[in-house]
C-alpha cells in the first residue's frame, strides 16, 4: 500500500519505518534517533510498569514496523556503522515493503552513492509520508535530485557549501527544519530535536502535556531536551 493515500498521524496500519544504509560507513548517531520512534510502540510500553505508565497513555501506542534497509540486504554482507559497530540489515531495496517514515544518515567522507543507492532513495521519498536526514544525510537527497526547490537544513559548518552545491534549495540555519515530508536536521544530536519536534507534530498535539500525551510523557521520561531550533542557546560562531 502507498503511504501517499496513508494518514501517519492516524494509522490504521503498521506504520513501516526504516533506515536506509549505504554501502559506506554509517554516523551511528545520525541513526539512533529511531528509537524515540520504538519507544512509542506497543512492544516497548507493555516492558514499562502498568504503575508507571498510565493505561490511558499505553492505549496511544502506534504499531510500527522497522527495517534496516541496504542494497543487498542481510547477503552476502552487514552495513558498518562508527565505532566499529555492524547492522545485519532486515531487507534490501528489492525485498523491502513501501515505508511510511524513512531515515538517513550521513555516510563516510569520500563514499560516493551508487546508482542503485540513489534510485531507491528516489522511490522511498516519492512513496513515503516522512523523509528525514540528519546530519551529513542530507547528501543522500541533494545526489539524489529530491531538494531542488525545497527549504532545507544541514550541519552549520556545510551550509555554506551545500548552497554552492544547490543553490535551488533554501538553505536555512536551524536544528532542523521542515517542508512538506521533507525533514531535515543539523549534525548529529540535532537529529534527535527533529525527530522530538516530528513526533509532537504527528502525534503529539501542541496543547498535549505529558499527562494527556504519550509522546509527551515519553519525551519527559526520555530526557529529551527541547532545544531553540534556531541555536540561540549557544554561543558558537565558525
Amino acid at each position: 500500500m502507498s503511504s501517499k493515500t496513508f494518514n501517519l498521524s492516524k494509522p490504521d496500519r503498521t506504520v513501516q519505518v526504516g533506515v536506509i544504509l549505504l554501502g559506506g560507513l554509517t554516523e551511528f548517531l545520525d541513526v539512533a534517533p529511531v528509537d524515540l520512534f520504538n519507544s512509542l510502540t506497543p512492544r516497548f510500553l507493555q516492558t514499562l510498569s502498568s504503575a508507571f505508565l498510565p493505561a490511558h497513555l499505553l492505549q496511544q501506542a502506534i504499531d510500527m514496523e522497522f527495517h534496516w534497509v541496504s542494497e543487498t540486504g542481510k547477503t552476502p554482507s552487514v552495513s558498518n556503522l562508527t565505532a566499529r559497530t555492524t547492522i545485519v540489515p532486515t531487507d534490501s531495496f528489492a525485498t523491502c515493503p513501501v515505508l511510511d517514515i524513512v531515515l538517513i544518515g550521513a555516510y563516510h567522507a569520500g563514499y560516493n552513492p551508487t546508482e542503485a543507492e540513489l534510485a531507491y532513495v528516489r522511490k522511498a521519498y516519492d512513496n513515503c509520508s516522512a523523509f528525514m536526514t540528519i546530519c551529513g544525510g542530507i547528501e543522500v537527497p541533494l545526489r539524489a535530485g529530491i531538494l531542488e526547490g525545497k527549504t532545507a537544513t544541514g550541519p552549520r559548518f556545510m551550509l555554506d557549501i551545500l548552497r554552492q552545491l544547490a543553490p535551488g534549495t533554501n538553505w536555512i540555519e536551524k536544528r532542523w527544519a521542515s517542508d512538506g515530508k521533507l525533514w531535515t536536521s543539523g549534525a548529529l544530536l540535532n537529529g534527535t530535536d527533529m525527530v522530538a519536534a516530528f513526533q509532537r507534530e504527528v502525534w503529539g498535539g501542541k496543547s498535549l502535556t505529558e499527562e494527556d500525551s504519550l509522546v509527551e510523557f515519553m519525551a519527559r521520561v526520555g530526557g529529551v531536551p527541547v532545544r531553540d531550533v534556531d541555536y540561540k542557546d549557544v554561543d558558537w560562531k565558525l
